[in-house]
């Protein structure tokens, strides 16, 4: 068993960003510095750096991607608008952490975090495969990757064809030839039932009607977003995809779908059939694949043992902060899931968890916090 003043989960943009300004705060490494009073650690489970980018499909390009910020102290280098995002966004985290020789253990896989003892002040158990280590602050920045939404839906195991996640694709012509099912309403979903919509015969499937915004994405309806997302998190209500937030963008892309008559919309069918799926109006629509373009969740599991959710199904925050265990910080979530919002976020948790130690050792002292 380790001790570390603050365990990082994750090295993605976000987990990132708070290494860095908790390195810039004056915290070491926990794992040359052991015994010291303000110590971090970075705990990812990937086998090299890039997080969830390294797994990205191959053809979601830098010129696809909805953008990628600079991360602190090191911006990034040039990317060509062709290059795959698995490989451009990877390189440059890496460079990142060699630059800032950050404290970063991997491939570690955190299983359960839970509370050594209730105290404001106590410390929390984080238990992973490579060993359990105390903490008086957790920053969570495990993202969505891992955890990627499957409806249980009617008929889903008599199907004989091929079933796959957003995650498990990898390039369009794979379908070649075939009639593929899109369902999900999302960019992901959008971009992948263009590229497949070239090579097969497509139907896409929603539960809502899309919405599409007219013009570009100003910043002012980013602001508004942000706005919205973050008053869903205070409340405690759990927060939907981003497009739920913001409608979808004319992407080039898009427009490409919608002129090959690939953007037809249809409604979410009824149940799912070994051969196809059964239409809303009772016909039978064969098809040989079905693609569940339908999002990802919070990958949280491992922080079941805290009992953070709400009765509303969310977490509460204020700032980064959860509510009810003010111990727990969650960067690249909710309304800082953007790749500048997680830079952000990670600078908030770790101003958040200075004033916090400030504040103890000021009582500990008897001395007053200076105004």
């Amino acid at each position: 068993m380790r001790r570390a003043t603050v365990v990082v989960i994750g090295a993605g943009q976000a987990g990132l960003s708070a290494a860095y300004h908790l390195t810039r705060s004056g915290f070491s490494s926990a794992l040359s510095d052991p015994h010291g009073d303000r110590t971090f650690v970075v705990l990812d489970a990937e086998i090299a750096a890039g997080g969830a980018w390294r797994h990205r499909w191959p053809s979601l390009t830098i010129r696809t991607v909805n953008g990628i910020f600079d991360l602190p102290g090191l911006p990034k280098p040039p990317m060509g608008d062709d290059e795959p995002s698995r490989e451009a966004v990877p390189r440059y985290l890496a460079d990142f952490e060699r630059a800032m020789t950050l404290p970063i253990l991997r491939p570690v896989t955190v299983s359960a975090v839970a509370r050594v003892n209730a105290a404001a002040d106590g410390e929390l158990r984080v238990e992973s495969d490579g060993g359990t280590w105390h903490t008086r602050f957790l920053v969570n920045a495990t993202g969505t990757w891992t955890s990627p939404v499957l409806p249980d839906y009617r008929g889903r195991e008599s199907f004989r064809g091929l079933q796959l996640h957003t995650r498990d694709y990898r390039r369009a012509d794979d379908f070649a030839g075939q009639r593929v099912a899109v369902v999900g309403g999302g960019i992901s979903a959008v971009q992948q039932l263009e590229e497949i919509s070239r090579h097969a015969t497509t139907f896409w499937y929603t539960r809502r009607e899309p919405v599409f915004l007219e013009g570009d994405f100003r910043a002012e309806t980013g602001r508004d977003v942000v706005a919205r997302v973050a008053a869903d998190v205070a409340a405690g209500r759990p927060t939907g995809s981003v497009v739920s937030y913001t409608g979808l963008v004319w992407t080039p892309e898009a427009i490409a779908a919608r002129d090959r008559g690939a953007l037809r919309r249809r409604p979410m069918f009824a149940r799912i059939e070994p051969g196809g799926v059964r239409e809303a109006d009772g016909t039978l629509t064969p098809v040989d694949s079905i693609l569940w373009a339908t999002g990802f969740t919070p990958a949280l599991t491992h922080l079941d043992p805290l009992h953070l959710r709400g009765g509303l199904g969310g977490i509460a925050m204020r700032g980064t902060q959860v509510a009810d265990e003010p111990r727990v910080h969650l960067v690249g979530y909710g309304p800082s899931q953007s790749t500048v919002g997680a830079n952000r976020a990670g600078r908030s948790a770790v101003a958040a968890i200075g004033t916090t130690l400030a504040r103890r050792a000021s009582r500990a002292s008897g001395s007053p916090l200076p105004a």
